[in-house]
């Protein structure tokens, strides 16, 4: 019996509405960017499993120091305890991320390091003895599924059924290239009311409203204007961390540094689930007193597990060689090329590169998960290219160890979908 008729007795799969959806593809094996269906096909890997896998698969390294840790240490409570995996890897991470930050706090993936911020911002505010109840966020952003990550997301789709338990948010449009001062003129009487604890951001791009760019120094204004108002600003960096804008961290382009960022994603290079949420120590001195329920009483019971820490730690390593490197500006100026051949297409729209991220529209209309979408999604993977399109939006976020041939074979396939689509609609 395969892998599909076994998983339809019992899995329920997320983001599937399961009365239609087709039955999902069982995958055997992976290695490097490629994945191994049962019946022995191959896929390139064009988004690195959720933006998680950039090192490729089964990295020979990645997998030595799973191994290595699970010989020593497997799993130990980490209240009132500490370890060497846990302490290498904060020692690393702050040695990379945007100046100031200070403390790591560990927790088990992207939504749960964003509630963990959350929950800081708003206890940061109440310890100080003030009640500071709203957000500001950005207009179309994604921070996750748990209930305040929720909160400070908006895509419907995702939200619908769960919105009247929801905290009260301010959301503005991310800034773009030459933005009006009006615009400034309202986020400053937003702030001027004194009841924003916190803005949370996805910095320079918005990954699932569609991998929507906005301007570093626009935002950079926005942050300047936040920590004047002692509003703390977090960085959302679950989809961009790690490299793929081009730099370790998309904050690294901007004049002012956060004062939290969530991590998770490409922290363990897809081997294992890990969040961590990083903050100043401004933010971090709010929470010391005498009093011990001023201080942060979140846990997961995961927390720094040893094995994530240790994969996480290595893929730090990875991260800094001269081999990653170059493969992020290979896969960058393959991208820019890409999207100068598509800027004289008629059917393209706003085609767009930032480091190894590459997207563009179709100038058709495409539900998010309607038909057309998925058309679109099994005839790219007919071509072996493994690709989600987020409706009528197309975009690559391949592993940084992708070859020059196996990159032209997501291109390729995308020049036929756009083809493909051209021709249902002439």
């Amino acid at each position: 019996m395969s892998l599909e008729q076994r998983d339809r007795d019992h899995i329920w799969h997320p983001l599937t509405q399961h009365q239609t959806a087709a039955p999902p593809l069982g995958i055997v094996k992976a290695e490097g960017v490629w994945l191994f269906d049962e019946a022995g096909n191959t896929y390139i890997d064009g988004i690195s499993s959720w933006y998680t896998a950039v090192y490729g698969h089964c990295h020979p390294e990645l997998v030595k120091a799973v191994q290595d840790q699970a010989a020593r240490l497997d799993q130990v409570v980490f209240t009132g305890f500490t370890h060497e995996p846990a302490v290498q890897l904060a020692e690393k991470l702050i040695g990379i991320l945007p100046s100031h930050q200070a403390k790591v706090f560990f927790n088990d993936n992207g939504s749960t390091a964003v509630e963990a911020a959350i929950k800081m911002a708003l206890q940061y505010h109440d310890n100080k003895g003030q009640k500071r109840k709203k957000l500001l966020a950005f207009s179309k952003g994604f921070h996750g599924d748990t209930l305040a990550a929720m909160s400070a997301s908006n895509l419907s789709v995702y939200n619908g059924p769960f919105e009247e338990h929801f905290m009260e948010v301010i959301r503005i449009d991310p800034p773009q290239v030459g933005v009006s001062a009006e615009y400034f003129e309202g986020v400053s009487e937003i702030l001027d009311i004194g009841d924003i604890a916190a803005f949370i951001f996805e910095p320079l791009v918005q990954g699932a409203a569609g991998m929507k760019f906005h301007d570093a120094a626009g935002l950079s204004s926005l942050l300047q204007m936040c920590k004047k108002h002692d509003v703390l600003c977090i960085a959302d960096e679950v989809m961009t961390g790690f490299g793929k804008t081009g730099k370790h961290f998309a904050s690294q382009y901007l004049t002012e540094t956060p004062d939290i960022i969530c991590l998770s994603k490409a922290l363990t290079a897809g081997v294992l689930p890990m969040g961590i949420t990083s903050c100043t120590q401004q933010v971090f001195e709010a929470f010391l007193d005498n009093d011990i329920t001023k201080g942060f009483f979140h846990a997961h019971t995961y927390s720094a597990n040893p094995l994530a820490c240790a994969v996480a730690s290595r893929a730090i390593d990875l991260l800094q060689s001269e081999e990653i490197q170059k493969g992020i500006q290979r896969i960058q100026g393959g991208h820019e090329a890409f999207v100068k051949e598509l800027e004289s297409h008629s059917l393209v729209s706003n085609p767009r590169s930032l480091g190894v991220i590459l997207a563009f529209e179709l100038n058709v209309t495409m539900e998010r998960y309607g038909n057309l979408r998925q058309r679109m999604y099994d005839f790219l993977m007919e071509r072996g290219c493994y690709l989600r399109p987020l409706g009528n939006t197309l975009y690559l976020v391949p592993p940084y160890v992708i070859s020059s041939e196996a990159l032209e074979q997501l291109y390729e396939g995308l020049r036929q979908a756009i083809d493909r689509v051209a021709a249902e609609n002439s």
